[in-house]
């Protein structure tokens, strides 16, 4: 945003109308490629803050001043910032959008525990039958396979207008044109491709203050997640982990010249709480699937025909998810506390009013420094960072107690499900075995974002102290638990 305000950055007139451009002059490639690599070596340089402020562990630190009241507003304000967006999408075609819509409230929420038999395979029980839950397991594609295929139909049939001046063009499967034809079947991205990038100075600050505000969106993302799939909340090493892989991730999207950064995908948070599947196998496959799909140009251009109303319906119920799972942050703190509804409640109206205003008004943020305009510019017109600032420095300043901001119930919950909750004690751990390497390390303490076994043995000698006061069974005195994982 910052780098696209720039007058440099401005389109030149005679590329306004697409269907007049030649894409494969080379002044047009000039003109995309020059942009695209000042593009690159700004998100490469901005990208370092965010892998030292995660694998330095500094995060890790700051997340002992960050409570429910700072994660709710961030969350919640990441779907509700979005309503014009979802709108817009959505009342291309009400009519498609009200069908997606239902069709996966319907898959979601009333057909979620409705079995389907499926023909299944074992050494045991040969060929059988098998119950497979796929509405739960898979309502928004669902919902999205079927609005699109009757989208295609509207479209094969004419019933939908042709004709782009008119309401429900959008809904058409043909509107970006011959798309699929024209890509290509196999493409291989390299680092370079668009040439040797270039730094700008106001787009490397620029891009810092969205990754700042990418971190605080991330940090609350972690805990919806952790939240939605019933998983402890993350603890500091994990935080610290998750921020510097995304650090190395914009580094490497900015060196490939993807053109944008990568972060926490709020929306796939919201998937998350609809499904109800979040296992990291799928993570992984997706991932792979992805990858597949950047390097076979035909189905990337295949998925990118998705109708703007399908996309619109899905938005409404994934940003109503995303406010809710923000709100949920709150059931750990005292909401009969004044404290707790003023900050919670100014926090979440001033992110709604100060980014409208300064939007409407961009002329009265003026400082004489472009480069701080363009920072203030970016940071007060983002709903997430203005809310959670201001939920951050009012919680903290504000006198109340652990419990009444719910900071006593949070540690709470960390030291219970890391000691009692079975088979929870290795979901942070490193990938590949990489913990269990390491366990016996004394300097693995020492680093930020390592789990280190040494607080679990702790955890669990707090249980069987919690145990014995219960009149639970003890082990003779002389005995000693070789292995934590022993059964």
């Amino acid at each position: 945003m910052a780098m696209l305000s720039m007058p440099e950055w401005k389109c030149p007139a005679w590329t306004q109308n697409a269907s007049l451009v030649n894409t494969s002059s080379p002044l047009f490639i000039d003109v995309w490629q020059t942009r695209m690599r000042t593009l690159q070596g700004s998100i490469m340089v901005a990208s370092l803050l965010q892998v030292v402020v995660g694998f330095s562990g500094l995060i890790g630190f700051l997340m002992r001043f960050i409570g429910p009241l700072t994660i709710a507003p961030t969350v919640s304000l990441i779907g509700l910032s979005l309503y014009d967006s979802a709108g817009a999408k959505a009342g291309s075609q009400w009519g498609i959008s009200a069908m997606t819509t239902v069709l996966i409230i319907l898959f979601s929420q009333y057909l979620r525990l409705i079995p389907i038999p499926v023909p299944a395979y074992s050494k045991a029980k040969k060929l059988h039958t098998s119950k497979f839950f796929i509405f739960q397991t898979m309502p928004i594609l669902l919902g999205i396979a079927v609005s699109w295929l009757v989208c295609y139909l509207l479209t094969i049939y004419d019933v939908l207008p042709f004709d782009p001046a008119q309401y429900g063009h959008l809904a058409r499967t043909d509107v970006k044109g011959d798309v699929v034809s024209q890509a290509s079947w196999f493409t291989l991205p390299y680092p370079g491709q668009w040439g040797m990038p270039t730094v700008s100075l106001a787009g490397v600050i620029g891009i810092m203050a969205g990754i700042i505000c990418s971190m605080a969106e991330s940090v609350g993302d972690y805990h919806s997640c952790a939240r939605l799939s019933g998983a402890p909340p993350p603890p500091k090493h994990a935080i610290s982990r998750g921020i510097g892989v995304e650090g190395i991730g914009c580094l490497l999207a900015g060196a490939f010249g993807t053109g944008n950064g990568t972060t926490s995908f709020s929306e796939n948070v919201a998937a998350l709480g609809i499904t109800k599947v979040g296992s990291r196998a799928v993570i992984l496959l997706s991932g792979v699937f992805m990858i597949l799909m950047g390097m076979l140009g035909k189905i990337g251009a295949i998925f990118s025909t998705i109708p703007t109303p399908v996309i619109g319906g899905m938005f409404l119920i994934m940003f109503g998810v995303i406010t809710a799972a923000g709100i949920s942050n709150l059931q750990s703190t005292d909401m009969n506390s004044s404290r707790n509804i003023f900050v919670f409640g100014f926090s979440m109206f001033s992110a709604l009013v100060i980014p409208n205003w300064i939007t409407k008004n961009p002329d009265y943020l003026v400082t004489g420094v472009k480069e701080l305009d363009q920072v203030l510019q970016i940071l007060l017109t983002t709903h997430m960072f203005v809310g959670g600032f201001l939920g951050f420095f009012l919680d903290n300043t504000i006198p109340g107690t652990k419990r009444e901001r719910g900071l006593l119930a949070l540690d709470k919950v960390h030291l219970e499900d890391a000691s009692s909750l079975f088979g929870t004690e290795n979901i942070y751990d490193l990938p590949f075995g990489i913990t269990s390497c390491l366990s016996s390390q004394s300097w693995v303490r020492y680093i930020p974002f390592c789990p280190w076994k040494g607080h679990r043995s702790q955890h669990k000698s707090e249980k069987n102290v919690m145990s014995q006061g219960r009149g639970s069974e003890h082990l003779p005195d002389d005995t000693k638990v070789i292995n934590e994982f022993a059964l």
